[in-house]
């Protein structure tokens, strides 16, 4: 293929119905909670006593309350980890709640967490570990596998609508003394698809990819449309979570490319798949509750900088809240989720009324007027409205002119990626007393790019698309009053993840010596 037919090949990849939902409903909430919640572990083993599980105030409206205050579109439930311990009365095993003294064994959280959401109009998914420590069939090959059917057909058929599945590929057989579990991915994604067709399938899946570490970082220049590579199962089950200490998150940063989707990358490969990354991150160092751990939660700024990083720059966001071991949120946590769902609601308040908006002429009558609402169908996620130019350019320049003087600090740009993703590298001016200022440069758009700056008082914008794959489809333009956040620099994201592997290697070494004495 020659660079236009490459082009044009690129151009012509575009998300499914079920991307999206996902990508236009881009933040999540993880709930990690089982037997490791009680015995302060990250890895079961799969031998602790059910009895093990009783949580004293157990409260899903409380979790699911708090999920939807800090600005979350669904939560997605633990209902078994690696240990095998499964939180609904299976028919698969003992080793679930059912065995547990909590509710004399008539307990069901799954079921709990699910009416949460209806109660508070949050979607509902689940977590199921391929991995299980306990099942005796697990290393068995296919009768393994019809175990695990079997649990996600009673998931996905008893409890709602179920819209993410998300799959981990850590598979520790080695561990105990089992052959390697060979996971029959078609068959599992085929009986998703079946039972529940809305479902995205996450992080093991055709659907959303992993970003490529736990430490909450994304990519600058995140690409959806990326080589068919990157959905190789065997690949991300490789390089998922193997051991239990902090050097999977290490490893995992460093493995994968900073570049998924360039020109320059792209030109290597001929497949094509339309597939977008999520961030999945904790608020403690640790995935479960861990008393020890109530000191290390993160700041709201810390917050602020993943959520805007993640969900300011085309990827997903997937924040893990474990519930402790009374079955509640801690209260740190909730004090720090509540502050940054404040800040994302005010900030989102702050959009400033545009007088004027000019740009070179609209191609079929979708004006460039569009792009000051930001609309799209409930069913479809399609966009309503949207402007594009009739004419290819070197680049495309759309100035708004402000209904005063306003002091901003962000733009927020969103691509029509109906027609794939096209946006490589923007420029943002304001004009200050009739001298224009470049404030921000920026890369890749898809659904969603918030550009900040430092503060200044203006009132005219122009955002200026210097490199676009033939040319944008633009689907919303916002100017934003000044919220008082500014990204830190490099330097100061490499050093918060520097120590945040520091603190959960100390704690790591803490709980094996522990452990070592029981």
């Amino acid at each position: 293929m020659n660079s236009q037919e490459r082009l044009d090949k690129y151009l012509s990849i575009v998300p499914t119905t079920v991307q999206k939902r996902a990508q236009r409903e881009n933040f999540n909430v993880f709930f990690h909670y089982g037997l490791n919640t009680f015995t302060s572990k990250e890895w079961g083993d799969g031998r602790v006593d059910p009895k093990e599980f009783d949580p004293s105030e157990q409260d899903t409206d409380q979790w699911v309350k708090t999920a939807k205050d800090v600005g979350a579109y669904g939560v997605i439930l633990t209902c078994k980890h690696h240990d095998g311990f499964c939180l609904w009365p299976t028919a698969t095993t003992d080793y679930s709640v059912a065995s547990s003294p909590y509710k004399d064994g008539k307990g069901d959280v799954v079921e709990e967490v699910s009416k949460s959401c209806q109660k508070y109009g949050m979607k509902f998914g689940i977590y199921l570990s391929p991995w299980d420590r306990n099942h005796p069939a697990y290393g068995q090959g296919d009768s393994y596998n019809d175990v695990y059917c079997a649990q996600l057909t009673e998931l996905l058929t008893g409890y709602g609508e179920i819209f993410c599945v998300w799959l981990d590929g850590a598979c520790g057989s080695y561990m105990d003394g089992k052959p390697k579990q060979i996971y029959d991915w078609d068959r599992y994604f085929s009986l998703i698809r079946k039972l529940a067709p809305k479902a995205c399938i996450s992080n093991c899946g055709p659907d959303i990819r992993w970003v490529g570490n736990e430490g909450g970082f994304a990519r600058e220049s995140e690409w959806n449309v990326v080589p068919k590579f990157a959905c190789d199962i065997q690949t991300i089950e490789s390089n998922s979570q193997q051991a239990d200490d902090e050097s999977f998150s290490k490893k995992g940063a460093d493995i994968i490319s900073s570049d998924l989707g360039s020109r320059s990358f792209l030109k290597n490969f001929d497949d094509f798949m339309w597939y977008p990354a999520e961030v999945d991150v904790s608020v403690r160092p640790g995935w479960f509750y861990h008393k020890s751990q109530d000191v290390a939660v993160r700041s709201a700024n810390n917050l602020k900088r993943i959520y805007y990083d993640s969900v300011g720059g085309n990827t997903m966001l997937l924040l893990n809240i474990p519930p402790d071991t009374r079955g509640l949120i801690h209260e740190r946590d909730v004090k720090t989720l509540n502050e940054l769902g404040e800040h994302i609601r005010s900030s989102n308040e702050q959009l400033i009324a545009v007088k004027e908006i000019s740009a070179p002429p609209a191609q079929d009558g979708n004006n460039i007027e569009n792009v000051l609402k930001y609309e799209y169908d409930n069913d479809t996620f399609d966009t309503i409205s949207y402007y594009t130019p009739d004419k290819e350019s070197d680049s495309y320049v759309v100035k708004l002119t402000l209904d005063a003087e306003h002091k901003i600090n962000r733009i927020k740009l969103v691509e029509n990626v109906a027609f794939s993703q096209r946006v490589e590298n923007f420029d943002i001016y304001v004009y200050v007393k009739g001298k224009r200022k470049k404030v921000s440069s920026g890369t890749t758009v898809g659904y969603g790019r918030v550009a900040f700056f430092k503060s200044v008082v203006t009132d005219c914008v122009e955002v200026v698309f210097t490199s676009v794959r033939r040319k944008p489809y633009l689907e919303f333009i916002g100017v934003y009053e000044d919220n008082g956040y500014m990204p830190k620099k490099p330097f100061m994201h490499a050093f918060k993840q520097w120590l945040h592997r520091v603190n959960y290697r100390t704690f790591i070494k803490k709980e094996n010596k522990k452990n070592a004495t029981k």
